[in-house]
């Protein structure tokens, strides 16, 4: 057996490991337990976790697996980064399902989502011009998407609006998913101005603040 091909599979670089409230997506406000995985190959400009770009700790599946369990959740969030780079992503996703929790995947979408584990719920993030990432989205995963998965858009400004718009009615995803949430990029579109759009254009989304930033200012760890 090839043994580095062995230890990717086994072994991860964690960034870190707590326990919080959710703050994004469908369980919002639930207490979870957040695995980031260390590393992404995007350079959103908006990017607010790139502490974990480089750096973390080689840890075991085993050992991931054991320090999630010390805190008793029903959700954990795999996320990072961008942890599906990291080939024991795709383990890990599936023994946290193994054992029992309710498990979701923050990913940008630049990377393939076939292999993920089908009990996934997959919060996939299409990438908006204003990100400067745009041209990194896989649209090949959009077929991969299952009724209790979720999409994402970060709009940074009123074109980002409209091309998310085009994007929904393109690829019809408020029926191929359970939610599609756009969330105002922090600090740089007011919330309200967002919701007014939504409403003013009766979309089918699900506006999303980050509640982590209302209650601890975005500080690691939560």
């Amino acid at each position: 057996m090839n043994t580095a091909v062995h230890q990717s599979a086994t072994v991860l670089r964690i960034t870190e490991i707590f326990y919080s409230l959710q703050g994004e997506a469908r369980t919002v406000g639930r207490p979870t337990v957040f695995v980031r995985l260390t590393g992404c190959p995007l350079r959103c400009v908006y990017c607010d976790t790139a502490y974990a770009f480089t750096g973390g700790t080689m840890m075991a599946l085993t050992q991931v697996i054991s320090e999630v369990a010390a805190y008793q959740p029903r959700y954990v969030t795999v996320t990072g980064g961008e942890p599906l780079a990291q080939p024991a992503c795709l383990p890990l996703l599936s023994a946290l399902c193994d054992a029992g929790y309710e498990v979701s995947l923050e990913t940008s979408g630049a990377l393939p989502v076939q292999a993920v584990d089908p009990r996934v719920v997959k919060v996939l993030d299409l990438k908006t011009p204003a990100s400067g990432e745009a041209h990194r989205n896989d649209y090949r995963n959009v077929s991969c998407l299952a009724p209790h998965d979720q999409v994402k858009f970060v709009v940074c400004d009123r074109e980002d609006y409209e091309w998310a718009r085009f994007k929904l009615d393109e690829y019809s995803l408020a029926d191929r998913v359970g939610d599609v949430l756009l969330s105002p990029s922090h600090e740089q579109l007011a919330p309200r101005e967002l919701a007014e759009w939504i409403l003013a254009d009766n979309l089918p989304v699900r506006l999303q603040l980050q509640l982590h930033k209302l209650l601890w200012n975005d500080e690691p760890g939560h």
